[in-house]
């Protein structure tokens, strides 16, 4: 009878340690992951909008797309806008942002994708993720060792308009057509030139085209 109470007690016992033991590593789980979301949350603090075009300016882009920012909101701030220089404006955030892959926070922060016609995000997205952004590393903790491209200034080479459509989706009489040079921190071989198309979507101008 002795026996079989001390083997309860002794059971007893070792079941208790082994639910604090559970709950302890349950812990330490979530405590884990709460300090890597609130990691991943702050990074991409809002810093400012474009009132009327849902354009973002967060804490983790370069200083060189603050600025381009900055202009881009100051000429859609004027009464009377010069689309031309509206469509160099979302072009050359386009590119910084895109090719800036020093940035990104890991393969799946596609830079540029605020600027895509919205028909097309999706698969621009998903083409990103398995070409240019594929071997970008995690950087959630900010101690990436990894080289990557960062855009310092992207120069309009021409612009100009004309008619472009796409599997009848797109079709815009006066779209306009931009070829840009592009320098980097460090060559790395990445595009120093690129071309874009970008078409009317209501009020704004946006990316259908990348070559």
């Amino acid at each position: 009878m002795k026996k079989n109470k001390r083997r309860l007690k002794v059971n007893f016992v070792l079941s208790l340690i082994v639910c604090i033991l559970v709950i302890i590593m349950l812990y330490c789980i979530l405590n884990i992951f709460h300090n890597i979301q609130s990691k991943t949350q702050s990074s991409v603090e809002i810093l400012d909008t474009i009132h009327g075009y849902d354009y973002e300016l967060n804490e983790n882009d370069s200083a060189y797309f603050k600025s381009l920012f900055e202009e881009l909101k100051k000429e859609l701030e004027q009464d009377e806008i010069d689309e031309e220089v509206y469509a160099s404006l979302v072009a050359k955030l386009f590119v910084t942002d895109f090719y800036s892959l020093d940035c990104a926070l890991n393969k799946n922060d596609v830079g540029g994708v605020q600027f895509v016609y919205q028909e097309y995000r999706g698969d621009f997205v998903s083409k990103a993720k398995t070409s240019v952004y594929n071997y970008v590393e995690n950087d959630i903790y900010g101690d990436r060792k990894q080289e990557l491209p960062m855009v310092t200034n992207v120069e309009v080479d021409d612009i100009s308009s004309e008619e472009y459509s796409f599997e009848e989706i797109t079709q815009d009489d006066n779209a306009y057509v931009v070829t840009l040079s592009v320098s980097y921190a460090k060559e790395l071989d990445y595009p120093e030139k690129v071309t874009l198309v970008l078409v009317h979507n209501e009020n704004k101008l946006e990316i259908a085209k990348m070559e």
